[in-house]
Protein backbone atom coordinates (compact mmCIF):
# COMPACT_ATOMS: atom_id res chain seq x y z
CA UNK A 1 0.00 0.00 0.00
CA UNK A 2 1.47 3.69 -1.13
CA UNK A 3 -0.01 6.37 1.32
CA UNK A 4 0.18 10.03 -0.11
CA UNK A 5 -0.91 12.90 2.00
CA UNK A 6 1.25 15.65 1.02
CA UNK A 7 1.15 19.27 -0.23
CA UNK A 8 3.72 20.65 -2.84
CA UNK A 9 4.46 24.25 -4.47
CA UNK A 10 5.03 24.33 -8.01
CA UNK A 11 5.62 28.08 -8.65
CA UNK A 12 2.25 28.67 -9.32
CA UNK A 13 0.92 25.14 -9.09
CA UNK A 14 -0.18 23.07 -6.24
CA UNK A 15 0.51 19.28 -5.47
CA UNK A 16 -2.26 18.59 -2.78
CA UNK A 17 -2.50 15.07 -2.39
CA UNK A 18 -4.69 12.42 0.14
CA UNK A 19 -4.81 9.26 -1.17
CA UNK A 20 -4.18 5.48 -1.12
CA UNK A 21 -2.69 3.26 -3.96
CA UNK A 22 -3.04 0.16 -4.00
CA UNK A 23 0.01 -1.50 -5.13
CA UNK A 24 -1.57 -4.55 -7.19
CA UNK A 25 -0.50 -4.85 -10.42
CA UNK A 26 -0.88 -1.61 -12.94
CA UNK A 27 -2.70 1.13 -11.32
CA UNK A 28 -2.33 4.23 -14.06
CA UNK A 29 -2.23 7.65 -12.90
CA UNK A 30 -4.31 9.52 -15.49
CA UNK A 31 -5.52 12.94 -16.57
CA UNK A 32 -5.03 15.81 -18.44
CA UNK A 33 -1.48 16.57 -19.46
CA UNK A 34 -0.60 19.21 -16.73
CA UNK A 35 -2.71 17.81 -14.22
CA UNK A 36 0.23 16.55 -11.61
CA UNK A 37 0.93 13.34 -12.74
CA UNK A 38 4.31 13.62 -13.48
CA UNK A 39 4.83 16.03 -10.69
CA UNK A 40 2.91 13.27 -8.50
CA UNK A 41 5.45 10.50 -9.48
CA UNK A 42 8.74 12.57 -9.18
CA UNK A 43 7.63 12.71 -5.05
CA UNK A 44 7.18 9.18 -4.88
CA UNK A 45 10.49 8.59 -6.49
CA UNK A 46 12.07 11.23 -4.18
CA UNK A 47 13.17 13.01 -7.35
CA UNK A 48 11.69 15.84 -5.09
CA UNK A 49 10.07 17.22 -1.90
CA UNK A 50 6.86 18.11 -0.89
CA UNK A 51 6.54 21.31 1.53
CA UNK A 52 4.33 19.64 4.11
CA UNK A 53 3.02 15.82 4.70
CA UNK A 54 4.15 12.15 4.57
CA UNK A 55 4.19 9.50 1.94
CA UNK A 56 5.00 5.70 3.41
CA UNK A 57 5.21 3.34 1.13
CA UNK A 58 4.66 -0.85 2.59
CA UNK A 59 4.74 0.89 6.11
CA UNK A 60 7.93 2.25 5.37
CA UNK A 61 8.30 6.14 5.65
CA UNK A 62 10.29 7.79 2.34
CA UNK A 63 8.97 11.20 3.20
CA UNK A 64 7.83 12.55 6.98
CA UNK A 65 8.25 16.61 7.01
CA UNK A 66 7.37 16.54 10.82
CA UNK A 67 10.37 15.13 11.76
CA UNK A 68 12.23 15.84 8.80
CA UNK A 69 12.82 12.46 7.22
CA UNK A 70 13.62 12.14 3.57
CA UNK A 71 14.71 9.03 2.15
CA UNK A 72 16.77 9.74 -0.81
CA UNK A 73 15.41 8.46 -4.46
CA UNK A 74 18.97 6.12 -4.51
CA UNK A 75 17.42 4.20 -1.37
CA UNK A 76 13.85 4.01 -1.87
CA UNK A 77 14.55 0.92 -4.28
CA UNK A 78 11.99 2.37 -6.58
CA UNK A 79 13.16 1.36 -10.46
CA UNK A 80 11.98 4.39 -12.59
CA UNK A 81 11.52 4.48 -16.92
CA UNK A 82 10.97 7.84 -17.93
CA UNK A 83 9.59 9.54 -21.22
CA UNK A 84 13.32 8.67 -22.46
CA UNK A 85 14.93 5.83 -22.21
CA UNK A 86 18.20 7.09 -20.94
CA UNK A 87 20.45 4.26 -21.72
CA UNK A 88 24.18 4.64 -21.68
CA UNK A 89 24.93 5.33 -25.35
CA UNK A 90 29.03 3.34 -24.94
CA UNK A 91 27.52 0.09 -23.79
CA UNK A 92 25.64 -2.78 -25.33
CA UNK A 93 22.16 -3.78 -24.79
CA UNK A 94 23.01 -6.18 -22.27
CA UNK A 95 25.36 -4.33 -20.76
CA UNK A 96 22.28 -1.49 -20.50
CA UNK A 97 20.61 -4.43 -18.69
CA UNK A 98 23.28 -5.40 -16.32
CA UNK A 99 23.96 -1.72 -15.17
CA UNK A 100 23.33 -1.51 -11.23
CA UNK A 101 21.68 -4.98 -11.61
CA UNK A 102 22.22 -6.65 -7.89
CA UNK A 103 23.50 -10.52 -7.79
CA UNK A 104 20.15 -12.28 -6.91
CA UNK A 105 18.70 -11.02 -10.12
CA UNK A 106 21.02 -12.89 -12.28
CA UNK A 107 18.44 -15.83 -12.43
CA UNK A 108 15.71 -12.89 -13.34
CA UNK A 109 17.99 -11.82 -16.34
CA UNK A 110 16.84 -14.64 -19.11
CA UNK A 111 13.65 -14.66 -18.22
CA UNK A 112 13.46 -10.62 -18.28
CA UNK A 113 15.16 -10.59 -21.65
CA UNK A 114 12.62 -13.43 -22.87
CA UNK A 115 9.70 -11.14 -21.87
CA UNK A 116 10.50 -8.26 -23.52
CA UNK A 117 12.02 -10.04 -26.69
CA UNK A 118 15.58 -8.67 -26.82
CA UNK A 119 17.79 -11.72 -27.35
CA UNK A 120 18.35 -10.49 -30.79
CA UNK A 121 19.83 -6.81 -29.68
CA UNK A 122 21.53 -7.72 -26.82
CA UNK A 123 24.69 -7.08 -28.85
CA UNK A 124 23.72 -3.81 -30.46
CA UNK A 125 24.49 -0.06 -29.37
CA UNK A 126 21.49 2.23 -28.41
CA UNK A 127 21.94 4.12 -31.58
CA UNK A 128 20.67 0.95 -33.37
CA UNK A 129 17.28 0.74 -31.71
CA UNK A 130 14.36 1.84 -32.64
CA UNK A 131 12.33 3.48 -30.34
CA UNK A 132 10.11 1.23 -29.06
CA UNK A 133 13.06 -1.40 -28.96
CA UNK A 134 15.04 1.44 -26.38
CA UNK A 135 11.87 1.45 -24.49
CA UNK A 136 11.83 -2.22 -23.91
CA UNK A 137 15.66 -2.34 -23.10
CA UNK A 138 15.01 1.20 -20.31
CA UNK A 139 11.89 -1.12 -18.71
CA UNK A 140 13.89 -4.29 -18.67
CA UNK A 141 17.16 -2.30 -16.69
CA UNK A 142 14.76 -1.10 -14.53
CA UNK A 143 12.53 -4.41 -13.50
CA UNK A 144 16.57 -6.16 -13.09
CA UNK A 145 17.19 -3.70 -10.41
CA UNK A 146 15.39 -5.42 -8.06
CA UNK A 147 12.38 -3.02 -7.36
CA UNK A 148 10.05 -3.33 -4.60
CA UNK A 149 8.10 -0.57 -6.74
CA UNK A 150 8.31 0.14 -10.31
CA UNK A 151 7.36 4.06 -12.09
CA UNK A 152 6.56 4.53 -15.64
CA UNK A 153 6.07 8.17 -16.66
CA UNK A 154 4.28 8.26 -19.95
CA UNK A 155 6.98 5.22 -21.95
CA UNK A 156 5.31 5.96 -25.21
CA UNK A 157 4.44 9.41 -25.26
CA UNK A 158 7.91 9.93 -27.47
CA UNK A 159 6.75 6.96 -30.09
CA UNK A 160 4.97 7.37 -32.96
CA UNK A 161 2.13 5.08 -33.21
CA UNK A 162 3.40 1.85 -35.21
CA UNK A 163 5.90 2.15 -31.91
CA UNK A 164 3.18 2.18 -29.80
CA UNK A 165 1.65 -0.95 -30.88
CA UNK A 166 4.78 -2.99 -30.88
CA UNK A 167 5.76 -1.65 -27.05
CA UNK A 168 1.95 -2.09 -25.66
CA UNK A 169 1.84 -6.26 -25.90
CA UNK A 170 4.68 -6.43 -23.61
CA UNK A 171 3.41 -3.65 -21.54
CA UNK A 172 0.78 -6.37 -21.20
CA UNK A 173 2.75 -9.33 -20.48
CA UNK A 174 4.08 -7.04 -17.63
CA UNK A 175 0.84 -6.92 -15.97
CA UNK A 176 -0.04 -10.71 -16.18
CA UNK A 177 3.74 -11.78 -15.55
CA UNK A 178 5.34 -9.76 -13.29
CA UNK A 179 4.55 -9.54 -9.62
CA UNK A 180 6.58 -6.15 -8.77
CA UNK A 181 3.75 -2.78 -8.31
CA UNK A 182 3.63 -0.67 -11.36
CA UNK A 183 2.34 2.93 -11.33
CA UNK A 184 1.93 3.95 -14.70
CA UNK A 185 1.34 7.68 -15.63
CA UNK A 186 -0.58 8.04 -19.05
CA UNK A 187 -3.13 10.71 -20.21
CA UNK A 188 -4.00 7.93 -23.35
CA UNK A 189 -7.22 6.10 -22.43
CA UNK A 190 -6.38 3.60 -25.04
CA UNK A 191 -3.55 2.87 -22.69
CA UNK A 192 -5.08 2.92 -19.34
CA UNK A 193 -7.55 0.43 -20.49
CA UNK A 194 -4.81 -1.76 -22.31
CA UNK A 195 -2.94 -2.14 -19.72
CA UNK A 196 -4.39 -0.89 -15.86
CA UNK A 197 -6.27 -2.43 -13.25
CA UNK A 198 -6.60 0.23 -10.91
CA UNK A 199 -7.37 4.03 -11.51
CA UNK A 200 -5.95 7.25 -10.03
CA UNK A 201 -7.68 10.16 -11.80
CA UNK A 202 -6.01 13.80 -10.90
CA UNK A 203 -7.28 16.80 -11.91
CA UNK A 204 -5.47 20.54 -11.01
CA UNK A 205 -3.46 18.33 -8.71
CA UNK A 206 -5.43 16.81 -6.70
CA UNK A 207 -6.87 12.78 -6.92
CA UNK A 208 -10.86 12.86 -7.75
CA UNK A 209 -11.35 8.79 -8.31
CA UNK A 210 -9.14 6.29 -7.34
CA UNK A 211 -10.64 3.15 -7.40
CA UNK A 212 -10.55 -0.20 -9.50
CA UNK A 213 -10.86 0.82 -13.34
CA UNK A 214 -13.69 -1.55 -13.79
CA UNK A 215 -15.29 0.49 -10.90
CA UNK A 216 -14.64 3.60 -12.30
CA UNK A 217 -16.38 3.01 -15.94
CA UNK A 218 -19.39 1.52 -13.95
CA UNK A 219 -19.72 4.79 -12.12
CA UNK A 220 -19.97 6.82 -15.13
CA UNK A 221 -16.76 9.33 -13.43
CA UNK A 222 -15.17 9.43 -16.65
CA UNK A 223 -17.19 10.68 -18.79
CA UNK A 224 -17.38 14.38 -17.85
CA UNK A 225 -13.62 14.11 -18.33
CA UNK A 226 -13.95 12.03 -21.94
CA UNK A 227 -16.14 15.21 -23.22
CA UNK A 228 -13.77 17.40 -21.90
CA UNK A 229 -10.92 15.94 -24.12
CA UNK A 230 -13.08 15.74 -26.84
CA UNK A 231 -11.55 12.11 -27.16
CA UNK A 232 -11.98 10.08 -30.33
CA UNK A 233 -15.11 8.03 -28.73
CA UNK A 234 -17.82 10.12 -26.67
CA UNK A 235 -19.38 7.67 -26.53
CA UNK A 236 -20.19 5.78 -23.02
CA UNK A 237 -18.62 2.28 -22.40
CA UNK A 238 -18.24 -0.64 -20.39
CA UNK A 239 -15.52 -2.55 -19.17
CA UNK A 240 -16.23 -6.51 -18.89
CA UNK A 241 -13.91 -9.38 -17.77
CA UNK A 242 -15.31 -12.32 -20.46
CA UNK A 243 -14.18 -15.55 -21.24
CA UNK A 244 -13.90 -17.59 -24.43
CA UNK A 245 -16.78 -20.69 -23.95
CA UNK A 246 -17.55 -21.54 -26.93
CA UNK A 247 -16.01 -21.06 -30.85
CA UNK A 248 -17.49 -21.40 -34.07
CA UNK A 249 -15.17 -20.62 -36.29
CA UNK A 250 -16.89 -22.30 -39.41
CA UNK A 251 -19.87 -19.80 -39.28
CA UNK A 252 -17.74 -16.65 -37.66
CA UNK A 253 -19.11 -16.69 -34.47
CA UNK A 254 -17.23 -16.83 -30.47
CA UNK A 255 -19.53 -17.25 -27.65
CA UNK A 256 -18.45 -14.96 -24.72
CA UNK A 257 -19.74 -15.61 -20.98
CA UNK A 258 -21.68 -12.87 -19.04
CA UNK A 259 -22.32 -13.62 -15.60
CA UNK A 260 -24.24 -16.78 -15.52
CA UNK A 261 -25.50 -15.78 -19.83
CA UNK A 262 -23.66 -16.63 -22.94
CA UNK A 263 -23.73 -13.60 -26.04
CA UNK A 264 -22.23 -14.33 -29.66
CA UNK A 265 -19.56 -11.92 -31.26
CA UNK A 266 -18.24 -11.55 -34.83
CA UNK A 267 -14.83 -14.82 -34.10
CA UNK A 268 -12.43 -14.23 -32.25
CA UNK A 269 -9.14 -16.05 -32.97
CA UNK A 270 -8.17 -17.06 -29.58
CA UNK A 271 -7.68 -20.39 -27.71
CA UNK A 272 -10.90 -21.78 -25.71
CA UNK A 273 -11.14 -20.35 -22.40
CA UNK A 274 -8.82 -17.36 -22.68
CA UNK A 275 -10.18 -14.77 -20.48
CA UNK A 276 -10.58 -11.29 -22.17
CA UNK A 277 -10.85 -7.81 -20.69
CA UNK A 278 -13.44 -6.32 -23.40
CA UNK A 279 -14.80 -2.70 -24.04
CA UNK A 280 -18.40 -2.38 -24.77
CA UNK A 281 -19.64 1.07 -25.96
CA UNK A 282 -23.01 2.09 -24.85
CA UNK A 283 -24.56 2.26 -28.49
CA UNK A 284 -23.86 -1.23 -29.07
CA UNK A 285 -26.44 -2.86 -26.43
CA UNK A 286 -29.99 -3.17 -27.30
CA UNK A 287 -32.88 -3.00 -24.78
CA UNK A 288 -36.13 -4.70 -24.95
CA UNK A 289 -38.58 -5.54 -23.23
CA UNK A 290 -39.20 -8.98 -23.86
CA UNK A 291 -36.62 -12.05 -24.78
CA UNK A 292 -36.02 -11.27 -28.61
CA UNK A 293 -36.16 -13.70 -31.00
CA UNK A 294 -35.48 -14.68 -34.15
CA UNK A 295 -32.66 -11.90 -35.03
CA UNK A 296 -28.84 -12.57 -36.02
CA UNK A 297 -27.86 -11.65 -32.29
CA UNK A 298 -29.58 -14.64 -30.74
CA UNK A 299 -31.26 -14.81 -27.72
CA UNK A 300 -31.42 -11.65 -25.21
CA UNK A 301 -29.46 -11.41 -21.73
CA UNK A 302 -31.95 -10.37 -18.55
CA UNK A 303 -30.68 -8.01 -16.19
CA UNK A 304 -31.99 -4.74 -13.92
CA UNK A 305 -31.73 -1.41 -14.51
CA UNK A 306 -29.65 0.79 -11.67
CA UNK A 307 -30.38 3.93 -12.85
CA UNK A 308 -31.32 6.40 -15.87
CA UNK A 309 -29.09 9.60 -16.38
CA UNK A 310 -30.72 12.56 -18.85
CA UNK A 311 -28.01 14.19 -21.09
CA UNK A 312 -29.22 16.64 -23.58
CA UNK A 313 -31.58 14.69 -25.25
CA UNK A 314 -30.50 11.55 -24.71
CA UNK A 315 -30.56 8.82 -21.96
CA UNK A 316 -27.59 6.72 -19.92
CA UNK A 317 -29.54 3.28 -19.19
CA UNK A 318 -26.68 1.56 -16.48
CA UNK A 319 -27.97 -2.32 -16.17
CA UNK A 320 -26.83 -4.84 -14.35
CA UNK A 321 -25.87 -8.66 -15.06
CA UNK A 322 -24.89 -11.01 -12.40
CA UNK A 323 -21.94 -9.02 -10.98
CA UNK A 324 -21.74 -6.75 -14.13
CA UNK A 325 -22.87 -3.18 -15.13
CA UNK A 326 -23.02 -1.59 -18.21
CA UNK A 327 -24.09 1.18 -20.17
CA UNK A 328 -26.55 1.63 -22.80
CA UNK A 329 -27.78 4.88 -24.80
CA UNK A 330 -30.79 5.51 -26.06
CA UNK A 331 -33.15 8.82 -27.09
CA UNK A 332 -35.38 10.61 -24.18
CA UNK A 333 -37.88 9.02 -26.94
CA UNK A 334 -37.08 5.58 -26.48
CA UNK A 335 -36.91 5.47 -22.66
CA UNK A 336 -40.57 7.67 -22.80
CA UNK A 337 -41.89 4.43 -25.17
CA UNK A 338 -40.04 1.39 -23.60
CA UNK A 339 -41.04 2.76 -20.06
CA UNK A 340 -37.67 2.19 -18.81
CA UNK A 341 -37.18 3.28 -15.26
CA UNK A 342 -35.05 2.29 -12.24
CA UNK A 343 -35.67 -0.89 -11.06
CA UNK A 344 -37.16 -2.37 -14.19
CA UNK A 345 -35.97 -5.99 -15.42
CA UNK A 346 -35.42 -6.19 -19.21
CA UNK A 347 -33.35 -7.45 -21.78
CA UNK A 348 -30.29 -6.68 -23.61
CA UNK A 349 -28.02 -7.98 -26.53
CA UNK A 350 -24.51 -6.78 -27.65
CA UNK A 351 -23.93 -5.95 -30.79
CA UNK A 352 -20.43 -5.51 -30.76
CA UNK A 353 -17.18 -5.79 -28.46
CA UNK A 354 -13.85 -4.42 -28.79
CA UNK A 355 -10.94 -6.33 -27.13
CA UNK A 356 -8.69 -3.84 -24.90
CA UNK A 357 -6.63 -7.12 -23.75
Amino acid sequence: MLNLNFKQRLGDFKLDINTQINTNGITALFGLSGAGKTSLLNVIAGLSKPDVGQVIFNDKFFVNTENQKFIPAKKRNIGYVFQEPRLFPHLTVIQNLKFGMPRKMRPELDAIIALLDLSATLKRYPFSLSGGEKQRVAIGRALLSAPELLLMDEPLSSLDLPRKRELLPYLTNLARNVKVPIIYVSHSLDEVLRIANHLVLIENGQVTVNDELNTVWESGALRPWLEETQAERQEDSSLLHVQIIEQQPRYGVTALSLGDDLFWVDHINLPLYEKLRVRVFAKDIILSLQNPTGNSLGKGIYGTVVECLQDDGEVYIQIKIGEHKLWSKISEWTQRELGIRAGQWLFIQIKNVVIVE
